[in-house]
């Protein structure tokens, strides 16, 4: 009999963190689920991966919906064993001029989102399970790159819930970790980078020199889904060139 092939599940996997996730994940032999607020992105990626992956259309800080497609791939799959939790937006208001309608847009979709899933996946996770999110060294800074007050402070949000729900799933056999990317070429960031002198300011702050690629992040994701990590619990990698150096 077949050996089944492990199954993951991918937020925000239309574009960017993302959708190189899903790929990377793909081609080490997942079978991907690819959700996104933007269906038709999310399912050029899956088909992209291959016939046998799966693509959803879905507003991650709509509880409703989460709750019924988590359940759904869960019963075409018997069961999800990691997550990555890519979907985010991101604003660059600066301080005084945030309205709060888009700081609880920002916490809606990073932060409830992101623990929506977190929940929803855990629910149907056997032990050995593995979680990872996606924050930003926005949150370990404090923002002042791009992202500004709601950004960074729904990032170091993330942080948080990760190393929260690292203890609170540890009984069930689930590992849960986070990566802070640096500034990354996707589509996020286009029009920040568009900006004058933005892009210069902030690669000459990287030790690297340069922006990171979509891919870059991927593969440490990937890493930490994987066995390889079966001891890594509750942590944070920076996959930033070096900008943030504790």
């Amino acid at each position: 009999m077949e050996a089944r092939h492990p199954t993951a599940i991918v937020t925000g996997a239309g574009s960017g963190i993302g959708a190189a996730t899903a790929a990377v994940l793909a081609r080490a032999g997942w079978r991907i689920a690819c959700l996104d607020r933007d269906g038709d992105g999310a399912e050029r990626v899956a088909r992209a991966a291959g016939a046998q992956h799966l693509a959803r259309a879905v507003d991650v800080a709509d509880e409703a919906a989460m709750t019924a497609v988590f359940a759904e791939l869960a019963g075409i799959w018997g069961g999800i064993d990691a997550l990555a939790t890519c979907a985010g937006i991101l604003d660059t208001t600066p301080f005084l001029a945030v309205p709060v309608a888009t700081f609880r847009r920002l916490y809606e979709v990073n932060v409830i989102g992101t623990y929506l899933a977190i929940r929803e996946a855990a629910r149907h996770m056997p032990r050995g399970g593995r979680i990872c999110t996606v924050a930003s060294v926005a949150g370990l800074r404090g923002g002042g790159l791009g992202g500004t007050a709601a950004y960074a402070a729904s990032k170091g949000a993330v942080l948080a819930l990760t190393k929260n729900a690292a203890r609170s799933l540890a009984e069930k056999g689930i590992a849960v970790n986070a990566v802070a990317p640096g500034p990354i070429e996707t589509p996020m960031l286009e029009g920040v980078f568009a900006l004058p002198g933005v892009r210069q300011r902030v690669e000459s702050m990287i030790p690297a020199g340069r922006a990171g690629r979509p891919e870059e992040v991927a593969e440490t994701i990937a890493w930490l889904l994987s066995p390889k990590a079966a001891y890594v619990n509750g942590a944070t990698l920076t996959v930033d060139g070096g900008l943030v150096m504790h």
